[in-house]
This record gives structure tokens, C-alpha cells and sequence, in this order.
């Protein structure tokens, strides 16, 4: 396993839509390893494959609860609930920078694993907001694109 550089905003890649995953090999097993490692080492929650300059439909999230580390691949949003939460968000493409957001309180993703199986998983809370910030870096959006209001430093949640 490796450290990977992460892609800082203002870099073009964190732009681009990402094209699905077709071949669940080594070298994905390898990246998806990379990906945490690097997540992890920064304290990060999430961690998608454009910010490690790799265009493909993958992200990696660990919110430290009985979920533990989750993978997903080609993911997509099945399901979300009218229920909404405002919560503090950052990235670790845009270090420094947090802002209020508005996610879904519930989500429901459905999505592959490294051996290409097909699974659903919910989250609520933390969880959620995550799985839609890190869905949201393969379509090539930033969480800056919907902060509603910027926090200074001394507001800041850490």
C-alpha cells in the first residue's frame, strides 16, 4: 500500500465526471487499498478516486462507526429521505476551507464491491452526508458548489 498525493481544488481533474469501473482486478484491489491508506494518514472520512487522480467510479468511506470501511464502486443514490440536515463540511481537496451545507438525513446507495458484487447500504447522519460528498466528487462537484454559508476559522467543528 501506498500514500497517494491528493488533487487540490483548482486542479481540473476534480472537475471531471468519471467513467465507470469495468475491470475488478489487482490494480483496483491496489488503488482501493492506496485510497484508505491515504484517507486514513490525512483524517479524512472519505476519500474518492478523482482526488487521487484516478477517474474511475470509486470511494472509499470510514466514518469510525459499526459500518467500518466502506468501498464503493459505480455507485449511485437510490434512495434519499425529505428529511434534510445542516451540517459543517470540508475536504480534503479544499484543506482549510469549511462551509454549511444541506444533505439528506437518510441515503440509500447502491453500488459494487472489489469483486464486482452488487450491494445496498443506508446511512444516516455523518454517513450520509459523506456518501453523497464523495458521490458527488465522481460527477465532477465540489462541496463548495453548495455550501450555503462559510465558517471561519473559530467556528469550525473539528
Amino acid at each position: 500500500m501506498a500514500i497517494r498525493n491528493i488533487t487540490k481544488d483548482g486542479d481540473p481533474i476534480l472537475r471531471k465526471v468519471c467513467r465507470p469501473v469495468t475491470d475488478f482486478n489487482e490494480r483496483l484491489h491496489t488503488i482501493l487499498e492506496d485510497m484508505a491508506e491515504t484517507m486514513h494518514k490525512a483524517d479524512g472520512v472519505g476519500l474518492a478516486g478523482p482526488q487521487v487522480s484516478f477517474l474511475r467510479r470509486v470511494c472509499v468511506i470510514d466514518v469510525g462507526d459499526e459500518h467500518g470501511l466502506i468501498e464503493l464502486i459505480n455507485p449511485e443514490i437510490v434512495n434519499k429521505s425529505v428529511e434534510t440536515q445542516y451540517c459543517q463540511e470540508g475536504c480534503l481537496s479544499v484543506p482549510d476551507r469549511y462551509g454549511m451545507t444541506t444533505r439528506p438525513m437518510k441515503v440509500k446507495v447502491r453500488a459494487q464491491d472489489r469483486n464486482g458484487e452488487f450491494f445496498e447500504v443506508e446511512g444516516e447522519g455523518l454517513l450520509a452526508q459523506a456518501m453523497c460528498h464523495e458521490i458527488d466528487h465522481l460527477d465532477g462537484k465540489l462541496f463548495t458548489d453548495i455550501v450555503e454559508e462559510w465558517l471561519a476559522p473559530e467556528e469550525q467543528k473539528k
